[in-house]
């Protein structure tokens, strides 16, 4: 062979090996994980240190370890404050050298969090925050929005009350983002399908005194009061309807957002009866029910929220799209996670080009207490809401990485 064929079979074998060395790069020689949620505020226990605990099963799941490197778990607290979800994001970015964070349970504290993970270029999963924006106007190329939106919960509990027959809405409304989004989104709902808004009133987040929004909301005469809120929020507007006797009257009150840790905090007696969207549910199926008895072992016995069970979903297939690009770097991880189709035994569905995780969702009903076998037994599924039906339509998108 002559020499210079020699020369560029080696040069060949060099640069295919340093290729394959720069694929199987791992920054910093560590995948780092970072849990940006409210931990000790307004929205805590809708997925707080239960998040945590979801991604630190997550990783002690895939063995603790991804190529070789360790998974590293950090968190940070929110507050469900926007400044503080900035400035958290880009510290783990900068000083802890976090390659994702997943989370954010306020939309506020979620687009924040979503612009500075632009900025470093690193992956963003959003579990607890609603708003439709997040994956339409403000969507970005390394945002994930993965359990629910206010597109799904109007189609879902919005859509089945007014079919029910109750055609006349009063919103009562928290004051930013989310709430906005919601009451626009479920009008639409009302609208399209032969009902009426009397009207509407707005709240600050975090309210302690509900009685003059519901009051108002009372006065209206509506069929229906519409909750466009969302955790201590909810659990706040349906104890001071209870205490005005709305509970059981002509009137009924719908919680367009409801966790079932917000039923337990409210009891059945209050709630019995009431329906609520969620994408996921602990006593659906058996993969639900085994997930769940793992999470309950360790968290006081208290059932996954629909949020936490996405923080574990979402970290397990951030992980494996790591496995099969042979790297964590942003954008190859991103295009792997848009391209496989997601079934995990407890989400099942794709990731579209808008950053959407497109999948089935579920019409709750609150038991009655006679019906309850537990403290966690607090629903049953009255409708599986499927995923074409639940989400925005691609070619409707607003987001710019969206070609139709």
């Amino acid at each position: 062979m002559k020499k210079t064929a020699i020369a560029t079979l080696v040069a060949s074998c060099f640069v295919a090996t340093a290729l394959s060395a720069q694929a199987q790069t791992v920054s910093d020689n560590e995948v780092r994980i970072g849990v940006l949620t409210d931990l000790s505020g307004i929205y805590s226990a809708i997925e707080g240190p239960g998040a945590l605990l979801a991604a630190q099963m997550a990783a002690k799941d895939f063995g603790g370890q991804v190529l070789g490197k360790k998974i590293v778990i950090t968190s940070a607290d929110t507050q469900s404050k926007a400044d503080l979800s900035g400035s958290k994001a880009r510290e783990m970015f900068e000083k802890d050298k976090v390659d994702m964070i997943v989370g954010n349970v306020s939309t506020a504290s979620a687009l924040a969090a979503m612009e500075v993970a632009e900025q470093f270029k690193r992956v963003s999963i959003v579990t607890g925050a609603a708003s439709l924006p997040i994956t339409n106007e403000k969507c970005t190329p390394y945002t994930v929005h993965y359990v629910y939106d206010t597109y799904a919960l109007s189609r879902g509990t919005g859509k089945a009350v007014v079919d029910s027959g109750k055609k006349t809405w009063f919103f009562v409304t928290a004051d930013y983002a989310f709430g906005q989004t919601l009451e626009r989104d479920t009008t639409e709902v009302v609208l399209a399908n032969g009902g009426k808004v009397l009207g509407s009133v707005k709240h600050p987040i975090n309210t302690t005194d509900f009685s003059s929004f519901i009051a108002q909301a009372q006065s209206s005469k509506a069929e229906v009061i519409g909750l466009a809120n969302a955790g201590g929020d909810t659990i706040g507007s349906i104890k001071q309807a209870a205490e005005l006797g709305i509970m059981g009257s002509k009137q009924t009150v719908v919680p367009l957002l409801m966790f079932i840790s917000d039923v337990q905090a409210l009891g059945l007696k209050t709630t019995q009866g009431m329906n609520f969207t969620v994408g996921w549910y602990w006593d659906f199926n058996d993969s639900n029910r085994k997930f769940a008895e793992r999470f309950m072992k360790e968290f006081k016995g208290k059932a996954p929220t629909s949020v936490q069970a996405g923080v574990y979903s979402s970290t397990m297939q951030y992980l494996k799209a790591i496995e099969a690009t042979k790297t964590d770097n942003a954008d190859a991880v991103m295009k792997q996670m848009k391209s496989v189709e997601i079934n995990d035994g407890l989400f099942k569905g794709r990731i579209r080009a808008d950053g959407k995780f497109e999948h089935d969702m579920y019409l709750l009903e609150v038991k009655k207490p006679s019906e309850s076998k537990g403290p966690n037994d607090v629903a049953k599924v009255a409708k599986v809401i499927a995923a074409k039906d639940a989400t925005l339509p691609l070619a409707q998108s607003k987001c710019k990485f969206v070609t139709n």
